[in-house]
């Protein structure tokens, strides 16, 4: 799938180090491993690919290996951001989630986000718990 001039895939191979960069550059700490570690445990995921070929957009979809999903670590470069490229990441995970067969589409968001999730993106606001465990 294209948007824009970024390449869209459900379930293609992307290095620890990409994912490294990418996380980094979004903004965050990257944790060296942790994509090797996590990706066998994902129903999938959405790599956004430069025409180069560098790793630009992400989303992981965690799973209850049944009919539950969670969308988790959506990241765009800033050189890509609002530009539509995050919509349309969260857009195909939604897709191929519900190819996969899952009923729901679980996301975590903050209040700065909501304008994205809800807006952009068509998620309706639930009521959740949450533990902070550390």
């Amino acid at each position: 799938m294209q948007h824009n001039d970024v390449t869209l895939t459900w379930r293609s191979i992307i290095s620890d180090d990409e994912l490294a960069g990418l996380t980094a550059a979004h903004g965050g700490s990257p944790e060296p491993g942790w994509w090797d570690r996590i990706s066998p445990h994902s129903l999938g995921w959405v790599a956004g690919r430069a025409p180069g070929g560098e790793l630009v957009g992400f989303v992981n979809v965690a799973w209850d290996g049944a009919d539950h999903a969670f969308l988790i670590d959506t990241k765009t470069h800033p050189t890509y951001q609002h530009r539509g490229l995050g919509t349309a990441v969260v857009r195909y995970a939604v897709d191929a989630v519900r190819s996969a067969g899952c009923e729901w589409l679980f996301v975590d968001y903050g209040e700065d986000m909501v304008p994205f999730y809800e807006g952009a993106c068509g998620f309706r606001p639930t009521h959740a718990g949450l533990v902070r465990l550390r």
